[in-house]
């Protein structure tokens, strides 16, 4: 790893279970969610419930793609 490398890691701000976070970039931006795994470079989030099978929506999304809503 470089030094610049280290450097972007250190400033990403993680968030933690029960978080809810907005997606900033990518297929499902601006789709909020609640996190319900935090992984090492990912969270598992859970955007919602299928209305025709009752069962919850999730997605893994990047660190560096959300930001935390208060």
């Amino acid at each position: 790893m470089t030094e610049e490398n280290t450097v972007e890691q250190r400033n990403v701000q993680k968030a933690d279970e029960g978080d809810t976070i907005q997606v900033t970039k990518g297929e499902h931006k601006g789709t909020k969610g609640k996190v319900l795994t935090v992984r090492d470079n990912t969270v598992i989030i859970e955007m919602g419930t299928n209305p025709k099978t009752g069962e919850p929506i999730k997605t893994v999304v990047n660190h560096k793609k959300y930001k935390i809503l208060k």
